[in-house]
């Protein structure tokens, strides 16, 4: 755009002050327009003694100032504005916040949720529902603990020398101390939550809940005891969550072991490939495929275990085993296998566990007894091959299951645990969906959400911790803990029932193990509420709740227990929508993390390029696609927001004073909302008006959809384009030419309004700067987190559209053209412009706009209907819809100077041409040159012929105009 203004708007490197010296902007009748003078000074200073203290004007700072945010959120937290509004009649907006881990700090993954849960809940209260986002925190059992016990044993001190008790006080101690770490890192990315409501998993209430739970279960069966396979933990001491096991393709070896047939010669084995040989020891068949003949004749026979001292098991077939991995012969070693465990209990073969809880093998292991799982493998290898049953070993890549927490490699391990019967409550889950009482988005998940309830497993429940909600079962001393339990709510509870059935002089204990953490997380949106009290009145008012966001990993193993725990407690689908993102990668589209260096520090982040910039970006993803970020995206969003700043600066310094009374009454006059002022408006403000106003359709409509990466993308075309790009530049002709005051009177209204509006907005995405630049507009009202949302179907003019869009192509084929022959900037350039008599009524009718944007002469501005005298000597521009123009070159170039530069830069470019083309023409350099060196010297032919085209072209037009003039 022409003039300083436009380096301003783009950039923040223009001097504060560069609107007053400009002389292109500052004309003397723009000095002497009362209500446009400068000499109001800053209407801000009149505001509010609290806001000034708050909140800093675009017209005192350079750019936004990151700093700012943090007191910008106390204020709207000290003025209650985060509590929901209670309006009878209107449904509220609520969203249970995915409590992250008490032992958690800030990482990207949760500035996706809170961008995205926050871009919600502000949008819902500014549409004037109450809304309620409902924080909190997970006790994190196994994490926590983890952590508080590398602690101690930095101290010299062993969890098991404090006691349960004494242990359990100090974790309370370190979340007092620690546990508000994420919460405030949360508060920093501007989530809106309502504080006073947070919850934290270990609460009173939420215990309760637990309790609650539990026994409903069991009364109806669906809880049970029972020793089955899970995922063990040796260095945690305690079985594991399906996602607490994290997988990875790590380097191994396959170890081949012969297996005697019993009875046989000694050339009668099998032989039998593992990565695990320690686990040989609780073998109990030797399986191979009923199609391999290889094998047909050994099955029903029985095998001798090695290094068992002659232990057999039968060889048996089943269609399960892979003929083509190892040797095609499976060793079943159904306690320490998952599939082995299934087949044989399909099979009805015993179960033989080898393994104690901390990693080393049993008594069944005979010699091997005591010693680690690794170490014994090493050391039955060896025996293996001296007593001659080795085979070989060769190197094999394997599917690892490690501890997400400690990291060592997982135990598949048969132990008696809790579970929750799964299929009962799956069922009603599916349902939800089927009948569309549960939306999932994006909605491919449905298939993954229905596959995974279709084939789901009962869930172990019971962690072998000491930080958690115990388990409310009680054992009698002294009788069988398998039969003789007793589930309660309290021990005086348990106590009362055991002394009714055993006696006054029972003693009765506590199981000692805790619940899964994912247990107490599944009552998550109704136990925060107050339920088992379902007369409390935030369960009355706020649930069902509306929308519950999260990452689509965790889609099982929290929403889909949620889901189920919802019906079954509340008869209720405890939210109606699940929506669901992606994972935050680098820019190459790798997971971020500490090993590769590329993880990005959310707070860090911030820093550097302000909240409002990161959550722009973030905001820009599609549901349940993972999102790639890059520091480029977040210096291109940062730019965004200055150029936010920017805008307000000039609109603020060009309103009315404030104590202007007149101008201001005329000013908000203007009534954009009635179809009768649009049409009134001159063509560059309705059409601004009109595109603002399909704008905030377009804009309201993705928002209710959670399309929040269109409404990113619509409101920074609309923002940076048409207006800060075409209307404020437009703006400018009535503002400092036109020297009428009431022309000047409908641009200030119009960007006033239209700048409210943008703010408004984008208010849910970028809430930092918008209530900044917000609370420095003389007409802001109330604060900008609780301003009411622009109505929809707002008056609009799709011909005064057409029209501008039109000039906008002229004044675009004008600006090519001073570019093609390198017009100084700052040179005004004469024009004829020839149309019918429609266009040239709504053209001529904004010359002063045409001319400022295309740095035409406005006095040598003529419109006529057919081509002027010396159109032979012009360039010749059309730019539809009838509309023409010839501009004169002698205005734009020294003709005959132009003539000898392009014929200088012929000869030098016809030179490098043909060397590049002997370059080719050169057999040994095409045979014995790289392929990419020969492609590349093509590629640069190919650039320069298109060029010397061009230029001879553009010389011959020129000197076809010498001659017409000679």
């Amino acid at each position: 755009m022409a003039g300083c203004t436009s380096s301003f708007l783009s950039s923040t490197s223009c001097p504060p002050l560069c609107f007053r010296f400009n002389p292109l902007i500052f004309s003397a009748r723009r000095r002497s327009t009362p209500s446009l003078s400068r000499s109001r000074r800053f209407f801000f200073i009149s505001a509010e003694a609290e806001n000034r203290v708050i909140f800093t004007s675009p017209e005192f700072a350079k750019s936004f100032d990151f700093s700012n945010e943090e007191r910008i959120y106390k204020w709207w937290e000290s003025q209650g504005y985060f509590k929901p509004n209670i309006v009878k009649g209107i449904d509220p907006f609520v969203v249970p916040m995915p409590p992250p881990n008490v032992t958690g700090s800030l990482h990207m993954g949760h500035a996706m949720f809170v961008t995205l849960e926050d871009i919600m809940i502000r949008y819902n209260r500014m549409k004037g529902r109450p809304t309620l986002w409902l924080p909190g925190t997970d006790h994190a059992g196994i994490a926590t603990q983890l952590v508080v016990e590398r602690m101690l044993a930095a101290e010299g001190v062993k969890k098991a020398d404090l006691g349960r008790d004494e242990f359990t006080k100090r974790v309370w101690e370190w979340k007092q101390k620690y546990g508000g770490t994420i919460t405030n890192q949360i508060k920093r990315l501007g989530a809106s939550c309502d504080w006073t409501r947070e919850r934290f998993t270990l609460d009173g209430q939420l215990s309760r809940a637990v309790v609650e739970a539990f026994i409903r279960l069991h009364e109806k069966g669906l809880i049970y005891q029972g020793s089955y396979m899970v995922n063990w933990s040796p260095n945690l001491q305690t079985a594991v969550s399906d996602l607490e096991v994290e997988y990875s393709e790590e380097p191994g070896t396959l170890y081949y072991i012969k297996y005697r047939v019993a009875g046989g010669s000694k050339s009668d084995f099998l032989t039998i490939a593992t990565t695990r040989p320690e686990t040989l020891f609780g073998d109990t068949a030797i399986a191979v495929n009923p199609q391999d003949e290889r094998y047909a004749k050994y099955v029903g026979k029985q095998t001798i275990v090695p290094l068992t001292f002659g232990r057999h098991v039968p060889i048996i077939s089943d269609k399960s085993v892979d003929k083509d991995f190892g040797t095609g012969v499976l060793k079943i070693s159904p306690g320490h296998d998952h599939n082995d465990y299934l087949l044989a209990r399909k099979l009805g073969l015993p179960i033989l566990n080898v393994m104690n809880k901390d990693g080393t093998l049993n008594e069944v292991a005979g010699l091997y007894a005591g010693l680690d799982r690794f170490e014994a493998r090493k050391k039955l290898w060896s025996d293996l091959e001296e007593t001659g049953l080795a085979v070989k070993k060769e190197s094999h890549v394997s599917r690892v299951p490690r501890s997400q927490r400690g990291g060592e490699i997982i135990e598949p391990l048969v132990s008696k645990q809790w579970f929750v019967a799964m299929e009962p409550l799956a069922e009603r889950a599916l349902e939800a969906v089927s009948k569309g009482e549960l939306t999932i988005m994006p909605e491919r998940f449905e298939k993954i959400y229905k596959h995974w309830l279709s084939n789901i497993k009962d869930w172990c429940i019971s962690r072998q911790l000491w930080w958690g909600h115990r388990i409310p079962v009680w054992y009698v001393s002294g009788k069988d803990t398998a039969d003789e339990y007793i589930v309660a709510r309290s021990h005086r509870e348990a106590l009362t029932k055991a002394q009714e059935k055993y006696g006054k002089n029972v003693e009765i204990y506590q199981d000692p193990d805790v619940l899964d953490t994912w247990f107490s997380s599944s009552l998550w949106p109704f136990s925060t509420l107050g339920w088992p009290d379902q007369s409390a009145e935030d369960f009355k008012r706020f649930y069902p709740t509306s929308v519950l966001e999260t990452g689509h990993d965790i889609l099982f193993f929290w929403v889909a227990r949620m889901v189920m725990m919802g019906i079954e407690f509340t008869g209720t689908v405890p939210f109606s929508t699940v929506y669901l993102h992606g994972l935050i990668r680098d820019s190459q589209g790798r997971k971020m993390s500490k090993t590769l260096g590329n993880a990005l520090d959310p707070t860090d982040t911030i820093a550097e390029y302000g909240t409002d910039a990161l959550r722009f970006t973030l905001a820009l993803g599609t549901a349940g696609q993972d999102l790639n970020l890059s520091t480029e995206r977040l210096t291109s969003n940062k730019a965004f927001t200055n150029k936010l700043w920017n805008a307000g600066k000039f609109i603020l310094r060009n309103l009315p004073r404030q104590d202007d009374t007149p101008t201001w009454e005329a000013l908000r006059a203007h009534k954009f909302d009635k179809m009768e002022f649009v049409l009134k408006l001159p063509l560059p403000e309705c059409w601004v008006v009109s595109k603002l106003h399909i704008l905030i359709d377009e804009v309201t409509a993705s928002y209710d959809k959670f399309f929040f990466g269109d409404v990113g993308r619509e409101i920074y075309d609309f923002f940076w384009s048409d207006f800060a790009d075409w209307y404020i530049e437009a703006s400018k002709a009535r503002l400092y030419h036109s020297g009428d005051h009431s022309a000047a009177s409908v641009s200030q209204a119009a960007l006033l309004y239209i700048f409210e509006n943008i703010l408004k907005l984008l208010h849910p995405i970028m809430p930092f700067v918008t209530e900044e630049i917000w609370q420095a507009l003389p007409s802001r009202g109330e604060a900008l987190i609780v301003s009411a949302w622009p109505p929809t179907s707002l008056p609009r003019n799709i011909d005064s559209i057409k029209k501008f869009e039109n000039l906008q192509a002229f004044t675009r084929a004008i600006r090519n053209v001073r570019a093609e022959y390198a017009v100084e900037p700052a040179k005004l350039i004469s024009a004829s412009i020839v149309a019918n008599t429609d266009v040239i009524q709504y053209i001529s009718g904004e010359r002063e706009v045409l001319a400022l944007l295309s740095r035409l002469d406005l006095g040598n501005v003529n419109f006529v209907e057919s081509p002027p005298g010396d159109a032979d000597q012009s360039v010749h521009i059309v730019a539809g819809e009838g509309l023409e123009a010839y501009l004169p070159l002698s205005d734009m170039v020294d003709i005959s100077a132009e003539v000898q530069r392009l014929s200088k830069r012929l000869v030098k470019m016809q030179a490098e041409y043909d060397g590049l083309v002997a370059r080719l023409n050169s057999s040994s350099f095409v045979d014995k040159a790289p392929e990419d060196i020969v492609r590349g010297v093509r590629e640069k032919v190919a650039e320069a012929e298109e060029k010397l085209t061009l230029t001879k072209n553009r010389l011959n037009f020129i000197k076809s105009k010498v001659w017409i003039a000679n």
